[in-house]
């Protein structure tokens, strides 16, 4: 198989030189209940959320939230069937950034939940000209593995995924 095909950055221009910024979903509060281990808590879209919003732009030193990327509303999680999908909006329609911002997405979400759950990574429809072709390069786990074991993608990813200090 063809590991994920992912564009070089660093030396690119910036594609969308001026993103809009949103604000950032104000902060879970934690219940008493978070922290009680007799309590049956099923994964809900917020969760999710979470775990995927400060994931890092690899154009831009903004997150995924900040530039409304990945939304709480496109995100929807059946516990009951162990299914996850979440669905992101590139910040312009030719984005060649798409596949490896999914592909931060994806591995983010495989490595903080539990292996029960099967996890679909997509992109918003209407909203990238490469959807079908970029969606299939991250359904296919074959090519997700094999994307991961090029020493690039790796350390890219690992740059989107590391947490960033406040400023």
């Amino acid at each position: 198989h063809v590991p994920v095909q992912v564009p070089r950055y660093e030396a690119m221009e910036l594609e969308n030189s001026a993103p809009t910024i949103h604000a950032a979903s104000k902060q879970r509060v934690a219940q008493t209940s978070d922290f009680d281990d007799s309590v049956v808590d099923t994964f809900d879209r917020r969760e999710i959320f979470d775990l995927i919003r400060h994931i890092n732009d690899p154009e831009h030193p903004l997150t995924l939230e900040q530039l409304n990327v990945v939304q709480e509303g496109q995100i929807d999680v059946n516990d009951d069937k162990n299914e996850i999908l979440v669905q992101f909006t590139p910040t312009i329609p030719h984005c060649s950034m798409s596949t490896l911002i999914g592909l931060c997405i994806r591995v983010r979400l495989l490595r903080c939940l539990p292996t029960r759950f099967k996890v679909n990574v997509e992109i918003f429809p209407g909203t990238h000209i490469s959807r079908d072709q970029v969606n299939k390069q991250l359904a296919d786990k074959e090519r997700v593995a094999a994307a991961l074991e090029n020493s690039y993608l790796r350390e890219s990813v690992e740059r989107c995924l590391a947490t960033r200090s406040a400023s």
